[in-house]
């Protein structure tokens, strides 16, 4: 008898990796799609607030606009006028110079106090109080208190000359002390921030690198140059371009302390700014003017990204 060998059917089976490869990509495309979603607030605040003013002001700066009905196209006419300007020349010339001094300044008395206010000392919530309140507190109080202890006839910065034998000086009526009066303003204004960020950055350096350094018998000096200040580089690099950004755009202090004087010392752009566009109702003009400090901005923060590069490759 014959016996009829029956083979079970085999049936194509799917690839194992394919449904979970699918799965994947759609568990990426959720998540991106998620993403726009959560970002699409901020990105329609940039859209507004930032790209079209932006915008709006490259072409004004083309414009002879001044809040008028009427206006005419004027191509780089403005720009040719600006460098014809002595209070521009003046205006930007002082910023440059402003930030120049007040940057590298500020950014290293705020780390060299972070750097006490990360030790064990007593009060040590006081003082990290101390150094932040300037940077809470409104600019119009500070430059009153500043012009109080400027004022030449009972000014504590003279009364305080007075002890050591020192003539009373006119610090901002004089062109001379004018503006590096209030570079020490902005010096004394800009630390508390700074000096929160580097301890928070101070904080995160790695105690696995430190206590390696002590056991090589590294000094307190050298730890801080081969280990702490390499590992504050990104922060540095952070607190380099909120500081530019923020001295250039310094107004209200030099607004209240000076108004641009004695002559045009103290004049600063946005204070040439403001003028040209609220005052002279040069609207075309003042963009113009704006569009120039965002180049120097730029320019100023591509400078430090560079000295950023060349410090990591060191």
């Amino acid at each position: 008898m014959s016996a009829t060998l029956e083979h079970p059917t085999k049936t194509a089976a799917a690839p194992r990796g394919a449904a979970p490869v699918k799965e994947s990509r759609e568990l990426i495309r959720s998540q991106v799609r998620a993403g726009w979603i959560l970002l699409s607030p901020a990105l329609l605040h940039s859209g507004i607030f930032i790209v079209i003013p932006v915008l709006a002001v490259l072409v004004l700066s083309l414009t002879d606009y001044s809040f008028g009905d009427s206006w005419s196209w004027v191509g780089l006419g403005n720009y040719a006028d600006l460098f014809r300007d002595v209070d521009f020349q003046a205006s930007l010339v002082n910023t440059v110079l402003y930030a120049v001094v007040v940057i590298p300044i500020s950014m290293a008395i705020a780390l060299a106090v972070a750097v006490g206010l990360n030790q064990k000392i007593k009060g040590l919530g006081f003082f990290r109080t101390a150094f932040y309140i300037p940077t809470v507190t409104a600019t119009v109080a500070i430059a009153t208190i500043w012009l109080w202890i400027y004022n030449p006839g009972s000014g504590l910065a003279n009364g305080f000359l007075s002890l050591f034998g020192f003539a009373p000086n006119r610090w901002l009526a004089d062109p001379a002390t004018a503006l590096p009066s209030l570079m020490v303003v902005g010096i004394w204004q800009g630390l508390g921030t700074k000096i929160i960020i580097y301890l928070a950055a101070l904080q995160g350096v790695s105690r696995d690198l430190l206590e390696s350094a002590d056991l090589d018998g590294a000094s307190r000096w050298q730890k801080f140059v081969n280990v702490t200040l390499p590992a504050l580089s990104p922060v540095q690099f952070f607190v380099l371009i909120t500081s530019i950004v923020g001295t250039f755009q310094v107004f209200d202090l030099v607004y209240v302390m000076t108004r641009g004087g004695p002559g045009t010392e103290t004049r600063v752009l946005v204070l040439d700014i403001y003028q040209n566009a609220f005052q002279d109702l040069k609207l075309g003009y003042a963009s113009a003017e704006t569009v120039i400090m965002m180049i120097v901005i730029a320019l100023f923060i591509g400078a430090g990204r560079l000295l950023q590069k060349a410090d990591v490759n060191d």
